[in-house]
């Protein structure tokens, strides 16, 4: 195949048309035969884009029978010699992502419509049965017309959920339409054949994991952590054109090209001890724009979450140090009222795995660059009024003027900055936030130049190198920017730089947190 004929299906969710318009894709049907042969109904937690739609669409297409489309596929060999494979059975397809549930009652119209379907189908209900009521009524229907027993799959169960966290009452009745709908399927067990439920969160008050106790949980499950996603050994197997093709527009060798982009949408791990997979969304469209870019986080900034985190007073080095613990059984519980916000953080795909224990404890981090830095920017703009593209306090403005070696100018900066640090009529300590924004700030300058942190105490060293300019900042809070440099110069921060033909500045900050005010800045050239 020519490589202008190679066509990648960025945010295509239909596995019908993947295959008929001959897009290219990453065969993880041998997943799909192993979940229908060993068991019966499951559910799996995965981050929003990360392929669970094109995974359901994929079992549609393989209960409905539709051989055809699975030619030359994994599952074609798998069930080469089982004289029961392909027979269709009816399947009941629910796709939350369709609507905004923003508004009371627009669930049960969704539900309604579906309904409406498969009731031209199957036969009429009793149109005054409430909406579960009438969902047996269908199961029964499908199953008697059929002969077979029926399959149920749930794409994005949590969908109304996630928009309507803020809004407890709709929370609230919406989950009593669920549990009233798909409590339905335990009555109809002995008429179903395959359930599979996906999301991004398990919401434990959510009814269908205490009603439906037979759910298995393949979230943490080790056999299926790769089951969305995609692993380094699947991208080298299927789009090495496309990484040649970008590295050799980037100017980029192959090898330096993949290092890429595995910094920026690699190190997603969903389990102990299962395959570490990238961010399929990001990487496509990396590969398709034949750049690098924030494509994922950019479908959907998580307002809620940075707020939640503020109004929380998280430590925000923790979502770097490795320090961010948990246990399955807490990554699992994001209940709406929990004041954690790990588990939910983890879940949407802002935190993975990055250590496991032997007593059964999970470390937890940011996975790659492009969540680090989109998510550190979108933190800023809680902390920071009027934080934007090119307000005089933005990263770029920063990064340009450390590139030119415009101290006046940093300067202005720092000072723009503090000065802009949002007011809180909370208990926490202002300098809770001044740490937070020389923290956020320097982390994120470190996506555009070289740039050290050690952080103890509160302290926060931080050494910045450019092609033409090295700097060493010390930041001091109510004490004087005098020790702060003399501390870059009893610690002997410069010295691994003196034979270094770059200009050096040692550069002392004190901050009074009284008056909330940069108060001193102090130069020294080496």
């Amino acid at each position: 195949m020519e490589l202008v004929d190679r066509k990648l299906p960025v945010g295509i969710q239909s596995f019908e048309q993947i295959i008929t318009d001959h897009y290219l894709i990453v065969d993880k049907t041998a997943y799909i035969y192993d979940l229908v042969h060993t068991g019966k109904s499951y559910f799996l937690s995965r981050p929003r884009r990360f392929g669970k739609s094109l995974l359901l669409s994929t079992m549609k297409a393989y209960w409905e029978g539709k051989k055809e489309l699975f030619d030359g596929l994994k599952i074609a060999e798998l069930e080469k010699n089982n004289p029961d494979a392909w027979q269709p059975y009816p399947v009941f397809y629910f796709d939350f992502n369709k609507a905004s549930f923003a508004d009371k009652g627009v669930l049960e119209s969704i539900i309604e419509i579906q309904l409406l379907e498969w009731e031209k189908k199957y036969g009429k209900t009793l149109k005054k049965a409430p909406l579960g009521a009438r969902f047996g009524q269908l199961l029964r229907a499908a199953s008697e017309q059929t002969g077979k027993r029926c399959v149920v799959l749930v794409d994005e169960y949590d969908k109304k959920l996630l928009e309507t966290m803020e809004n407890k009452e709709l929370v609230e009745h919406n989950n009593a339409v669920f549990k009233g709908f798909f409590s339905t399927l335990k009555s109809e067990d002995a008429h179903i054949q395959f359930v599979f439920f996906t999301g991004v969160t398990k919401l434990s008050e959510v009814s269908i994991f205490s009603d439906l106790n037979q759910l298995e949980d393949l979230s943490f499950d080790n056999d299926y952590s790769g089951i969305c996603g995609m692993t380094e050994e699947e991208i080298h197997e299927n789009f090495e054109p496309e990484i040649e093709r970008m590295a050799k527009e980037r100017s980029l060798t192959p090898v330096a090209c993949m290092e890429k982009l595995r910094k920026m949408y690699d190190g997603y791990h969903f389990s102990a001890d299962g395959v570490g997979v990238y961010n399929p969304y990001s990487l496509l469209t990396a590969l398709k724009k034949r750049r690098f870019g924030s494509f994922w986080y950019e479908t959907g900034t998580p307002t809620f979450l940075v707020h939640r985190l503020k109004e929380l007073d998280f430590d925000v080095h923790q979502l770097n140090d490795r320090t961010l613990e948990s246990t399955e059984a807490l990554l699992s519980d994001s209940r709406v009222e929990n004041p954690d916000p790990i588990p939910l953080l983890y879940q949407t795909g802002y935190l993975t795995i990055v250590d496991y224990s032997d007593d059964d404890v999970y470390t937890l981090g940011l996975p790659n660059d492009e969540v680090r830095y989109s998510f550190l920017q979108s933190l800023m703009s809680e902390y920071v009024c009027d934080y934007g593209s090119e307000s005089g306090k933005d990263i770029s403005t920063l990064k340009r003027h450390i590139a030119n070696g415009n101290l006046e100018e940093i300067k202005n900066v720092f000072v723009a900055l503090f000065a802009s640090i949002t007011y809180t009529t909370n208990d926490t300590p202002f300098e809770h936030y001044f740490q937070a924004v020389i923290y956020i700030t320097l982390t994120l300058l470190g996506q555009y130049t070289h740039c050290e942190q050690h952080t103890n105490t509160g302290r926060i060293d931080c050494t910045v190198e450019t092609k033409d300019y090295v700097y060493i900042f010390e930041f001091k809070r109510d004490d004087s920017a005098e020790n702060a440099l003399k501390q870059i110069n009893d610690m002997h921060y410069a010295d691994p730089y003196a034979a270094d033909n770059r200009k050096l500045y040692k550069i002392g900050v004190n901050f009074d947190s009284k008056t909330r005010q940069m108060t001193e800045w102090k130069v020294e050239e080496f």
